[in-house]
């Protein structure tokens, strides 16, 4: 039987600065990949685990617990890299993106963006879905009008998490109401006061953006270019976005992602063997190995040889080593120690809100996952909230406002490392352009700071429910992690 003891807070930071300064080194100094890096903070973790007393069997135990919550986030890499090479092979990405070219114009480009990724992940709950769909046929778009492809997956994964956070059909906007005790539409009404300004700042500077890179009719000689070898060698058609259509739909009818996603590239396949003569074969080779795309024009083929299985590994590989850190760095309590120590110094409500905006940014560079993040961040402050007579909206709301848009800004965290494998724009680079997801936590940190739209619980007290048992709270995570 193992005797325990509490780590202390220099160990616990040990572990946690031997991560973050050992993945900066690897991807700032060195310029290379991080996942030996986060295998030596794995290391580092577990070296203090041990000194604490945990025996190796629950050091590995805890290793292999973190890596199962992210078991239904790695199915969904695998999918979504079948479904890019599938839907580029059988033209539906060439069809998205060569009615986009015809439509959108270099001016309105960014703006339109923004809002059509807001229109798509609020009508399906879901930015990874929103970014591997209709995000990828925009990076392609926005490749042929020249905008730097950085600024335009910020535009993507703008609105992308704008409708992730804002959506009741999204897992994350029904979990975080859920952990501090109050319903799902007071969540969402309360969540405007701040999400309204970021998104409206965030519109502005698309906007702006556009008529900087967009001021004139951008590189037609290219586009036609473009227009033409795409329509020459895949099967342009609008029967091509059906898939899309239905990944929608049975989005909105809140079939889970996997299942769904599913469906999108099922019906890509039989349209792509029924109407353009594909073998089986053909399809299962390149829904593991992806497309390669020949048409002699580089923008095109540089754009569309992507996608399959194989294309996904070094992002599970990512996903893998900094889930078994979070999972060592949570079950062995060094991250309660270093939470339990902000809240000593969380004395007003200004420090308080700081305090859980802080721990929902750590928690996504540490725990990895945007929804640890979000149980984490609720749960440590459900009671200190309440203690202190604030509604619990308003924890919920800032939990949201920074733990569910920030995960994405992340390398490593698995919503950092899927947008950026997805989209294929290099580590860090949409970081500066991803406007509303760095906007968001300044915000709600002013509201909170500054008393703006903060709620008492007598203000409302109707809507101020039990939060979760620790039971539930873990129930709850497994099923959203499970609906993706």
């Amino acid at each position: 039987m193992e005797t325990v003891r509490k780590p202390y807070i220099w160990e616990s930071l040990i572990s946690l600065l031997s991560l973050v300064v050992g993945i900066s080194l690897s991807i700032v100094k060195f310029g290379s990949e991080p996942h030996i890096a986060m295998l030596l903070g794995v290391l580092v973790a577990s070296v203090v685990a041990w000194r604490c007393g945990y025996k190796w069997k629950t050091i590995q135990d805890a290793m292999i617990k973190g890596i199962t919550n992210a078991l239904p986030a790695i199915i969904i890499l695998v999918i979504i890299g079948t479904l890019i090479g599938i839907w580029i092979a059988t033209g539906v990405v060439p069809t998205l993106l060569y009615y986009g070219l015809k439509i959108l114009s270099p001016s309105i480009f960014l703006p339109a963006t923004l809002i059509i990724c807001s229109i798509t992940s609020l009508a399906t709950g879901t930015s990874w879905g929103t970014t591997g769909t209709i995000g990828v046929a925009l990076i392609g778009i926005g490749s042929g009008l020249d905008f730097p492809l950085p600024i335009v997956a910020g535009a993507v994964l703008s609105g992308a998490y704008f409708g992730d956070k804002m959506s009741p059909l999204s897992d994350t906007t029904n979990m975080a109401p859920a952990m501090v005790g109050t319903d799902l539409y007071t969540h969402i009404k309360h969540m405007f006061y701040t999400t309204g300004v970021a998104f409206a700042l965030t519109l502005i500077i698309e906007i702006v953006l556009g008529l900087k890179y967009g001021g004139g009719e951008g590189n037609l000689e290219q586009v036609e270019q473009i227009l033409a070898t795409l329509n020459g060698t895949f099967w342009i058609n609008p029967l091509m976005l059906i898939p899309v259509i239905l990944v929608i739909v049975v989005s909105y009818k809140k079939v889970p992602a996997i299942p769904g996603i599913t469906a999108g590239v099922i019906a890509a396949a039989i349209m792509g063997m029924a109407l353009q003569g594909y073998s089986f074969k053909d399809l299962i080779d390149i829904a593991y190995g992806g497309y390669a795309s020949e048409t002699g024009l580089a923008a095109v083929d540089d754009l569309l040889s992507t996608g399959g299985m194989e294309s996904m590994m070094y992002t599970i590989s990512i996903v893998i080593a900094a889930m078994m850190f979070g999972g060592v760095m949570e079950h062995t309590n060094q991250l309660k120690v270093i939470v339990d120590r902000i809240l000593e110094w969380a004395t007003s409500q200004g420090s308080l809100f700081a305090s859980t905006v802080g721990t929902a940014l750590v928690s996504n560079m540490v725990l990895c996952d945007q929804y640890m993040s979000i149980v984490m961040s609720a749960r440590m402050y459900a009671q200190a909230f309440r203690e202190r007579g604030l509604h619990p909206k308003n924890l919920s709301r800032a939990v949201e406002d920074s733990a569910t848009v920030t995960a994405n800004l992340v390398p490593w965290n698995s919503g950092g490392a899927y947008q950026a494998a997805t989209l294929g724009v290099a580590k860090l680079a949409y970081l500066p352009f991803a406007f509303f997801c760095w906007l968001s936590p300044i915000v709600t940190l002013i509201y909170g700071v500054f008393n703006i739209t903060i709620q008492k619980i007598e203000d409302d007290p109707e809507t101020v429910l039990d939060f979760m048992s620790e039971e539930q709270a873990a129930a709850s995570l497994k099923a959203s992690e499970q609906a993706g």
